[in-house]
């Protein structure tokens, strides 16, 4: 059994972080064939692929419930148990909630990993937990032929007050909180092909909660609003899209990207659920001639616990901008609009600046 002061996590996992993921078109079958859920206390369930559950308890009070789990993104232990923790609680904030408590889940390779990694992960989780302001006061384990770890989490939220990825409206513009391309950097370290040391800062953007984003973006009006993990940026736009029903356009040059990334992925490295991603929104989005193929895949590039994604009325886009700025985003931007037209389908093209606001840079 290695020492655990030497252990590589990612070299344990077939698949790093929310790459791991069942691809969307396969999630989407499945779900379009579950029976339809009745109870009226169901505010939000799985009909529009949203981030959490909403369960109504009274008329001034609901529960998100969310769980997420995944295989290492990262390679020290703690770190691993901070980015999933964030992740995790990230489903809470895209429903403009608070948390409340969490519950571990883990899956554990006892037998090949010595007892103090686990403990590192969960050391990791629950620093992360205090930060958000809550106790991870319980959990399951399992064993398993690779270390899983996320959490399940109950917050609260007002019953009118949920922002849902469904509330899109023509005219209003695309806000994201925090810069795209995680998949491709810690793809790239998984594989010792990170010269650039760029994980650390993957690790920075992973590990920031979304706390901050969804109080500013709920205050400004957002009409819809999610946040962008394993189905890429695209994917969860097209979420939100099909649900509002609305189409969507995408500034590719305004988009916020990690440095790192563009000349990682035009070397070929990008996640296998990035790829899987792309294949599927093929059918989706329309990408003006003059984008490469790289740049569709860092749209598609499925991320881990990255930022929130919002639809905010166009009158408020550019102080969003500014307060998630101020509040230390510097990666937040406007990237696109909601347009009227066929739900779910998305154009990615070049700004041209008579279509956002001039006050953002």
């Amino acid at each position: 059994m290695p020492e655990s002061n030497s252990i590589r996590l990612t070299q344990f996992a077939k698949r790093a972080g929310c790459a791991a993921k069942q691809p969307p078109d396969y999630l989407l079958r499945l779900l379009a064939g579950l029976p339809p859920i009745t109870d009226p206390n169901v505010l939000v369930a799985h009909a529009t692929a949203d981030d959490a559950a909403v369960y109504r308890l009274s008329d001034d009070l609901a529960l998100i419930l969310t769980t997420d789990f995944f295989t290492p993104i990262v390679d020290r232990p703690y770190d691993f148990g901070a980015v999933a923790a964030a992740n995790a609680l990230s489903d809470v904030y895209a429903m403009a909630g608070t948390p409340l408590t969490a519950l571990s889940l883990v899956g554990f390779p006892s037998g090949a990993l010595p007892p103090e990694v686990l403990a590192e992960i969960l050391r990791g989780a629950i620093d992360t937990a205090r930060e958000a302001g809550i106790a991870i006061v319980g959990g399951h384990t399992i064993q398993a032929e690779e270390p899983i770890f996320g959490l399940a989490v109950v917050g609260r939220v007002h019953p009118r007050e949920v922002i849902t990825n469904a509330g899109a409206r023509p005219g209003d513009f695309l806000v994201l909180s925090k810069p795209i391309g995680l998949g491709i950097i810690t793809t790239a370290a998984k594989r010792d092909e990170d010269p650039l040391g760029a994980v650390a800062a993957a690790l920075g953007v992973m590990t920031t909660l979304n706390r901050d984003a969804a109080r500013v973006m709920a205050g400004a009006g957002a009409h819809a609003l999610t946040d962008v993990t394993g189905f890429g940026l695209l994917g969860h736009l097209r979420n939100l899209a099909a649900a509002s029903g609305t189409a969507a356009t995408v500034w590719i040059d305004l988009v916020p990207v990690l440095p790192a990334a563009r000349q990682y992925v035009q070397s070929g490295i990008a996640p296998g659920g990035t790829h899987a991603n792309r294949r599927f929104l093929s059918r989706f989005v329309t990408y003006d001639p003059e984008i490469a193929e790289w740049e569709q895949l860092l749209l598609c590039d499925a991320q881990t616990s990255g930022g929130l994604l919002a639809a905010v009325p166009g009158s408020h886009a550019a102080d969003v901008v500014h307060a998630l700025r101020a509040c230390g985003l510097s990666g937040a931007a406007l990237i696109g609009s909601i347009d009227a037209g066929q739900p779910g389908r998305i154009r990615v093209g070049r700004s041209p600046q008579s279509e956002r606001p001039c006050s953002v840079p």
